[in-house]
């Protein structure tokens, strides 16, 4: 059964070995050995496997310079720690590298060598077999290069704990340590990266992208992390396509349609170079140009793509580079390389071929029609110039220096450095097991591994827990995902001046370290798009909205495809494409523009306005007469009309008229706190103190004309002590009024918001507007009662209270009053204390007029009215005529009742009051006599009835003659019939009290 197992390993050993022969794999021996992948091609020749006979390996095809130098990076490190007296002193590195040309299939089929000869280490059957040619196993693997091929690669490694340090594969889905245990990389995760390409989106301000991703395990999580980020910036996707340089032409061509129409000018790309190669050489067959290409670090400075003749299609590429690293020596160590002298690299010779385009037929595998046939397919790739049909004989003395390749470009050693970084990290793992002291180390105990005998396991154990500073000063160590954490550069590419070739300039960078919102710095001034323009390309579904605007969504369209609505009055928007309008402070409004909020108009019954200038001149007009009124009855205050009126109430009835027009200026100016709730307590007390003095004067004549005789105790009760506290107790009803409002709900100064947006108004809040009908209804009630008592005296002598002009006056207080309740509830703002003070001015001016202004005019203008004769004459004529209609009832009730009895005509009772009807007077005076009395000053007046007419004759004599006038007046009074006695007697006792 040994023998058995040592011959099927034999086997599948020497299998393996056929299938890789020398001239493709590197491979040197030492005392460990790691294992390498890398790309040498691009791909592999596409060939029918029908099956009809023992399939063969595919032919790998289109050589790739860059692979081959990071080739050269690992085999120039290990040599260099070999060489090195600290690090690993004693013990010898050795490697097996091989081509995994870009594909999965040849990368599995490279680790299975891994894999095999640690298996055959395991059974250790050196003691059976004869292994001359014996290579220890290999402790771990550098590579691969793209996510794809690694994370294959990873799967199988991952089952026998061989470290995988890769300098390339960048993809997130690598971080997950469940899945694959046995990875680590040396180049930042894809996570950061595409957060970047987000950024640099943001930064731009562009909103619609269009994503294009290889269908690897690269290109998709690296393009669902940039949609994510993409989301959470309101980044919009017009299409997202995938990939492959295996894709047919249709399919390439079906990518080309969608790009060529959509509108979108941004493309985010998540590829490798030669994913990316066919469609980019169909968009350039079709000439699509005016596109901006935000690159992936896999792709932004590969070589299969930054070419002169693709540069008008992707002149725009803005992409990521790995921070560069310095490797001293590495250049000079690139020029040494030649077939003859690289023994140990199998890969040399083909390189050689293909730089110089020639062929080296010394016992070579590579023919010259074969290497035609690795040109044919390379496409401008390598820098030689001869035909897919011949190549001419290589001397062996060809100048490396003296041609241009991907190979000798070592000014940006990226992904060079990488390889370096990664093989320096395996050796300072191996360093820590050889220095590692018994007690201290990692394993079961803190034991040790033995460097002589060490195993992969042990090896990735110590890389997880690696720390070690590189040779540019930086510390190392891996995450606990086995990733380190690196910089991005950004670059832009443009077009050479001195030879047109492409070169990648740095034009920014993204530090991961950083904060957020200050990872990514860009210089714009050193931005060429479209390889020739300074300005910024403009990639948006919908242009801006200016500042004043807000973004309005489009029903059915993506959220970055807008139209711009105006912001609405009262909010502003100070940005470009605001997604909402702000609202203005309380106290402000937008501008016209909406672009800024500026303080609202305030407005409030000004005294600088014209309606506030006019109201005031009238309230200080009304002021001014009713002094000017008060003036002429203190000046005039012993003549008899301003006596009949009077005096002392009219006094203080002029004084209430000037506190009415006082109480209007405050309800003009800004409303203050005080003002308010002094306002309308001023204004209802000043007009119930008005009405009041008006109700106690007409009352009291009216009692007086319809008592009877009256006596000491009337002129008592009805002096002047009962007249004001009559006045005193009405007031004191408002002022109690106005006191329980003041203290329950007491107006105050309100800034009202709500009624016009665009203006304040200060106004005052009444706090009860029951309290405000209180006041203004009991003032209404005061003056409907002096209505009607005015009303009922209408027919008493004028000289008294004027009945008809204040039944005049109170029409025009009900009027205006009554006008007042609508207007007040259905004006707003300033115009509501307008309507106030218009209907105090209204109704005090109606008081003023009506009751003052004729007793003014007499007193004035007509003097000869203004006598003692005057007044007493219209009272008696008053008496005269209510006696004659108390003597003319009596007589129509005493015919009716003889009438009834016997139907005869009684005789009318005699009186001293003549009446005719028709005839003249039975009893007419002498004519000396009749002149006489005119001389006296008497008067003579006529009151008609219904059935006749009744004349009346008064004189009266001067002051020295009043004991003859008594006399006169004795008999004439004496001739008045007993029926109507009363009644005269009633009227004839208040002409002492004129």
């Amino acid at each position: 059964m040994t023998l058995y197992s040592c011959c099927l390993i034999l086997v599948l050993f020497t299998w393996n070995t056929a299938a890789y022969g020398p001239n493709q794999r590197a491979q040197k021996k030492g005392d460990i050995i790691l294992g390498g992948l890398f790309p040498i091609h691009f791909g592999v020749a596409a060939k029918d496997q029908d099956l009809k006979s023992r399939p063969e390996s595919v032919e790998c095809i289109r050589y790739n310079f860059r692979g081959f130098r990071w080739l050269q990076a690992m085999i120039f490190a290990i040599e260099e720690i070999n060489s090195s007296p600290t690090l690993l002193p004693n013990m010898t590195l050795g490697y097996r590298i091989f081509d995994t040309c870009n594909t999965v299939s040849k990368a599995l089929e490279a680790t299975l060598s891994f894999v095999a000869q640690n298996k055959i280490d395991s059974l250790n059957l050196d003691e059976f077999c004869n292994c001359s040619e014996h290579i220890p196993s290999t402790i771990a693997v550098v590579g691969a290069t793209g996510s794809g091929i690694s994370t294959a690669v990873a799967n199988l490694l991952g089952l026998f704990y061989i470290p995988q340090v890769s300098y390339a594969s960048s993809s997130r889905l690598l971080s997950n340590k469940n899945q694959f245990k046995s990875f680590l990389r040396t180049i930042p995760n894809d996570e950061h990266q595409a957060t970047a390409m987000a950024d640099i989106i943001e930064h731009f301000r562009w909103n619609w992208v269009g994503t294009i991703a290889a269908d690897d395990d690269y290109g998709r999580p690296g393009i669902e992390k940039f949609r994510e980020e993409a989301e959470e910036r309101d980044i919009c996707i017009d299409f997202s396509e995938l990939i492959s340089q295996y894709s047919d032409e249709e399919e390439i061509q079906q990518v080309v349609e969608v790009i060529q129409n959509s509108t979108a000018r941004v493309i985010v790309v998540f590829s490798s170079g030669p994913d990316l190669e066919p469609l980019i050489k169909e968009i350039v067959r079709r000439n699509i140009t005016g596109k901006i290409w935000l690159a992936s670090e896999a792709w932004a400075s590969s070589s299969l793509i930054a070419m002169p003749e693709f540069f008008r299609v992707i002149g725009s590429t803005i992409g990521f580079a790995l921070k560069a690293g310095q490797i001293p020596g590495f250049r000079e160590f690139l020029q040494k390389v030649h077939p003859k002298k690289s023994t140990n690299n199998g890969f040399a010779k083909e390189f050689w071929e293909e730089t110089f385009n020639c062929y080296l037929p010394d016992g070579s595998k590579t023919s010259p029609a074969s290497t035609a046939f690795h040109k044919g397919h390379e496409e401008g790739q390598g820098a030689g110039n001869g035909t897919a049909a011949f190549r001419p004989p290589c001397t062996g003395d060809e100048n490396i220096t003296s041609v241009e390749t991907p190979y000798m470009d070592y000014t940006h050693l990226r992904i060079s450095y990488n390889v370096y970084l990664a093989v320096y990290s395996i050796a300072h793992a191996l360093q820590d097991i050889y220095t590692c002291t018994p007690g201290k180390g990692l394993f079961t105990n803190g034991s040790c591994a033995d460097i002589k005998k060490v195993e992969a396991w042990q090896v990735l154990k110590h890389l997880r827990h690696l720390n070690f500073t590189n040779n540019m000063g930086e510390q190392v160590d891996f995450d606990e995902f086995g990733d380190l954490v690196g910089n991005y550069s950004i670059i832009n590419w443009h077009l050479s001046p001195e030879d047109g070739s492409v070169v990648f300039e740095e034009v920014g960078h993204y530090n991961v370290y950083a904060k957020k919102g200050e990872r990514l710095f860009i210089n714009e001034n050193k931005i060429l798009w479209s390889g020739f323009s300074k300005e910024v390309p403009f990639s948006n579904c919908s242009r801006d909205c200016l500042p004043g605007t807000r973004k309005g969504i489009i029903e059915g369209e993506p959220t970055c495809c807008f139209e711009c609505v105006d912001c609405p009055d009262g909010e502003y928007s100070d940005e470009t494409d605001a997604s909402a309008c702000d609202k203005c402070p309380e106290d402000y409004w937008s501008n016209e523009n909406h672009t800024s909020c500026i303080p609202k108009q305030i407005e409030f019954l000004s005294w600088t306005e014209p309606f506030g200038i006019a109201l005031t001149l009238f309230a200080v007009l009304g002021i001014f007469l009713t002094s000017f009124v008060l003036g002429v009855f203190t000046k005039f205050r012993n003549t008899p009309i301003v006596k009949a009126t009077n005096r002392e109430l009219s006094y203080l009835l002029l004084f209430s008229l000037l506190c009415c027009f006082s109480s209007s200026l405050f309800f003009i100016g800004e409303p203050q706190n005080w003002t308010c709730r002094l306002r309308q307590p001023a204004f209802g007390i000043s007009f119930v103190l008005c009405i009041s003095c008006i109700l106690v004067k007409t009352n009291r004549v009216l009692l007086v004309f319809e008592a009877k005789i009256p006596t000491s105790l009337h002129r008592k009760w009805w002096g002047l002590n009962l007249q004001f506290l009559l006045v005193f107790l009405c007031t004191f009803v408002q002022i109690v009024i106005c006191v329980i409002w003041l203290y329950t709900a007491p107006p105050s100064s309100y800034r009202n918001h709500e009624l016009e947006d665009e203006i304040i108004f200060i106004t005052c809040h009444e706090g009860s507007l029951m309290a405000l009908g209180f006041l203004i209804g009991y003032t209404c009630l005061l003056a409907a009662i002096c209505f009607f008592f005015a009303f009922k005296s209408r027919k008493l002598p004028e000289n008294f209270n004027e009945a008809k002009f204040i039944t005049f006056s109170m029409l025009i207080f009900f009027i205006v009053w009554i006008s007042f309740i609508p207007a007040y509830a259905s004006t707003y703002g300033k115009f509501v204390s307008a309507v106030e003070v218009i209907a105090i001015l209204a109704a005090s001016f109606g008081l003023l007029a009506c009751i003052f202004f004729n007793k003014v005019y007499i007193i004035l203008f007509k003097p000869s009215r203004n006598t003692i004769e005057e007044v007493r004459c219209s009272t008696a004529a008053h008496a005269f005529k209510v006696a004659a209609r108390a003597t003319l009832r009596r007589s129509n009730v005493s015919r009716k009742r003889s009438n009834s009895l016997g139907g005869s005509t009684g005789s009318t009772p005699s009186s001293s009051i003549s009446s005719k009807s028709n005839h003249e007077d039975p009893f007419p005076l002498p004519a000396s006599a009749e002149r006489q009395r005119q001389q006296q000053r008497g008067c003579k007046q006529k009151v008609s009835f219904g059935s006749g007419t009744v004349t009346l004759s008064l004189s009266f004599e001067e002051p020295q003659k009043n004991a003859v006038a008594n006399r006169n007046a004795k008999r004439r009074n004496s001739l008045e019939a007993q029926n109507s006695d009363d009644s005269l007697m009633r009227h004839r006792a208040l002409l002492p009290l004129q």
